[in-house]
């Protein structure tokens, strides 16, 4: 696999995953946000948002609800942003969805500088951990 969204999203790199179906794999950003900042990626290649058929478009908004939910639970966060990132803004040239907790203090603009968390490989091991519980947990209520 050339792609190294496709090599993510199909467990052949070292990821932090949180939640995976038959379609799609959610993981901790490697370079996060905040502390729960996922990405949802499709296990099939696709690049832009209008690629992906619609099982798999319903796959992904699954997946964000159930991890927003669990962000929520987790982090109280106030609020929570989904974006996607297309065409020459799409730096992995495969189709992901970020799912970032906020918070009223920090400006979204954020996002697009060098002010990140920068986190220790051990600490997304531990949000890892914390949010895939959470997401059990949803999962077995529903």
């Amino acid at each position: 696999m050339a792609c190294l969204g496709c090599r993510l999203a199909n467990g052949r790199e070292a990821i932090h995953t949180v939640y995976e179906d038959d379609f799609v794999t959610c993981l901790l950003d490697h370079d996060p946000f905040s502390e729960g900042h996922t990405l949802i990626m499709p296990k099939r290649h696709a690049v832009e948002l209008e690629e992906l058929d619609d099982p798999l478009a319903k796959a992904v908004m699954e997946a964000s609800q159930i991890v927003s939910r669990a962000i929520k639970l987790l982090y109280r966060p106030d609020g929570i942003t989904i974006c996607q990132n297309g065409g020459v803004f799409n730096e992995l040239t495969h189709f992901h969805l970020h799912v970032v907790p906020r918070t009223a203090e920090r400006p979204f603009s954020e996002f697009w500088s060098a002010a990140r968390m920068n986190p220790q490989s051990q600490q997304l091991s531990r949000t890892r951990e914390m949010l895939s519980s959470s997401i059990a947990a949803i999962i077995a209520c529903q």
